[in-house]
């Protein structure tokens, strides 16, 4: 999985989002969250653990086209600007860059330092010129305004612990006609997946419409393509979505 991860688990979330039986009040949840995210509503669902940086092997991956069938998918061309947000490794920010070519540009943003000067060292060893790194933060992956057109989140949306703060800063990162792409497990938010109704509920609560959903064996899950629509609604007005039963227990 992507690195977005241990620093994005809060316990006091865990214990009074996911259990009936925990006796937390708002105000002890909220200590534990980032300042920056205490305008937001709290989500309805626990947070995938973090684990390694990489979903799997690079070599397995290409083996059945991963990159290429997301990247055909989302219609990434030479010239485009994108960018990776759990970049982890640097999977989709290698094969990105060569797609984009000269003329366009990746921006890979990971919240862990370490990942970030990894990545930094493969980008300068693969020299990757049209390729920048940025440290984001759990609630912000500080993205410059108006500057994408597409944005990835691939394997790691299910590790964000506060999506609504999170996806409300990114939506203005897109371009007039940008789209952000997640593709990610039809399985609990707990087991490192995300269900794909509660994906489209969270998306939708912040101004987003879906405008694809695509299951492919190549993915190991799913494909799901997202675009702004109507106005961002302020953090006071966001609706939280709420589990299924099923998708609590599954």
């Amino acid at each position: 999985m992507r690195s977005w991860k241990t620093s994005l688990i809060s316990s006091g979330l865990l214990l009074c989002a996911a259990s009936a039986l925990a006796a937390c009040t708002p105000g002890e949840a909220d200590a534990d969250r980032p300042a920056s995210s205490r305008d937001f509503p709290l989500p309805d669902r626990p947070v995938s653990p973090g684990g390694s940086t990489a979903f799997s092997n690079e070599i397995q991956r290409d083996s059945v086209n991963e990159a290429k069938v997301v990247m055909d998918l989302a219609r990434i061309s030479e010239g485009m600007t994108v960018a990776d947000i759990g970049a982890g490794d640097g999977y989709y920010t290698v094969r990105l860059a060569q797609r984009v070519g000269s003329s366009g540009r990746v921006l890979a943003g990971d919240i862990d330092p370490e990942v970030i000067q990894k990545l930094g060292l493969r980008v300068e060893r693969e020299r990757l010129e049209n390729v920048s790194i940025k440290l984001g933060t759990p609630d912000d992956p500080r993205l410059p305004e108006n500057s994408f057109d597409r944005i990835f989140l691939v394997h790691m949306y299910h590790e964000v612990s506060e999506p609504y703060a999170f996806l409300w800063r990114l939506r203005p990162a897109l371009r007039e006609g940008g789209k952000v792409i997640v593709v990610d497990v039809d399985r609990s938010t707990g087991e490192h997946g995300m269900p794909p109704e509660l994906l489209f509920c969270e998306f939708a609560a912040v101004g987003f419409r879906l405008s694809q959903f695509v299951r492919k064996p190549e993915l190991q899950g799913y494909y799901a393509q997202f675009e702004a629509s109507g106005g961002r609604p302020g953090p006071e007005a966001i609706v939280p979505c709420r589990m299924s039963s099923e998708a609590d227990t599954e």
